[in-house]
């Protein structure tokens, strides 16, 4: 159940989902016009793009195809779907932050397949999945979330329980995505796609504290 989380998860899903929310941010106002921190769109485009324009398709399947690369190095680092101190949420986070990095440096220097490693590295945040009471919860889109929300909502309809502590983690990741693409709207005015840096030092920071917060708490 939500009420077993420790409370840092809270704080940890808004985080991260306005860590996504800067990064879709950026790929949606960068060179390509291109969501990158989830794949429905991208995938339909490319289904359309297969058919007109062949560079941009395959630009489009880099993308879908780093963010699964993503996802797979999470699979390797972690073990089990359920939330659990010890695992490697630091290693993922930092190597989260450098693909970041890469990524601005690379668009900073024109060069547009670098928004293949921030689709990489949303991937590898997406997979960073906990699994509580039937509900997988993920950072860097909303559609889960708006479905479960509605589920929740349609229940209490009913006068059915409703687990309050669930429903305002999914708030928060909603709340986290929508600040995070204003912030990134007002930093890419200023920055342009260097702002992928501020998600990039969050990412660390994040790796830090996480990984001084473990220490504490197993000695």
């Amino acid at each position: 159940m939500f009420t077993k989380l420790p409370r840092w998860v809270e704080y940890g899903a808004f985080t991260l989902a306005f860590i996504a929310g800067i990064v879709n941010a950026v790929g949606l106002l960068g060179f390509e016009h291109q969501a990158i921190s989830h794949l429905s769109g991208s995938v339909t485009l490319f289904g359309i793009k297969l058919m007109s324009d062949g560079s941009a398709a395959l630009l489009l399947f880099s993308i879908i195809i780093s963010f699964m690369l993503g996802s797979a190095l999470s699979g390797f680092l972690l073990n089990g779907g359920s939330l659990k101190l010890g695992r490697h949420y630091d290693t993922l986070l930092f190597i989260e932050g450098l693909l970041l990095l890469a990524s601005a440096y690379l668009l900073y220097s024109s060069f547009v397949y670098g928004i293949v490693l921030a689709s990489a590295a949303c991937g590898l945040q997406n997979a960073l999945a906990t699994n509580y009471s039937g509900a997988v919860v993920r950072t860097t889109h909303l559609t889960g979330i708006f479905t479960d929300l509605g589920l929740m909502m349609g229940r209490a309809l009913k006068g059915d329980a409703v687990d309050g502590r669930k429903f305002m983690v999914f708030l928060l990741i909603t709340l986290g995505f929508l600040c995070g693409g204003v912030i990134g709207f007002m930093l890419f005015e200023l920055f342009s796609v260097a702002t992928l840096v501020v998600p990039a030092v969050m990412c660390f920071i994040l790796s830090i504290t996480y990984r001084l917060y473990r220490l504490r708490n197993t000695v």
